[in-house]
């Protein structure tokens, strides 16, 4: 479980950056909404962040703390720091979410195998959180098309 609660301590450092790299760089007629969603989206990571290595540590894990580990074994990839439209940053952004909950349901499911139940409840509320997300995400897409 330590590997798996640190590839996704890996997600969500990069996908940290990328969203606050979307937020700086969003272009489009939506630009004001999407800026202040990105915003919200990266706040609400950086505490998340924070809260899986804090847990990790309770339970005397290693965690991943630099860069450098992060970028070798992230799932998702970094933005480019260029303009981006906000329909194409946000159908990265559903993948990326996807990313994150696949990476919530098997943490989940090996916390569960070993009676590991802080943990499993902490998947729990990022699985809800984040199917929420891209349930929002995946409406405003259908709007656009």
């Amino acid at each position: 479980m330590n590997d798996d609660l640190n590839l996704l301590l890996s997600n969500l450092n990069v996908l940290y950056r990328k969203l606050q790299n979307f937020h700086w760089y969003v272009k489009g007629k939506d630009f004001f909404v999407i800026h202040e969603k990105l915003e919200e989206y990266y706040d609400d990571v950086n505490k998340e962040i924070d809260e899986i290595a804090e847990h990790m540590l309770s339970r005397d894990f290693y965690v991943m703390a630099t860069m450098k580990e992060y970028l070798e074994t992230s799932q998702i990839k970094e933005a480019e720091s260029k303009k981006i439209c906000s329909k194409d940053l946000i159908n990265i952004v559903i993948k990326d979410f996807e990313t994150l909950v696949e990476n919530f349901k098997k943490i989940k499911e090996e916390a569960d195998n070993e009676n590991a139940y802080t943990t499993s409840s902490l998947m729990d509320g990022y699985m809800l959180t984040y199917k929420k997300k891209l349930w929002m995400l995946n409406q405003m897409c259908c709007i656009e098309e």
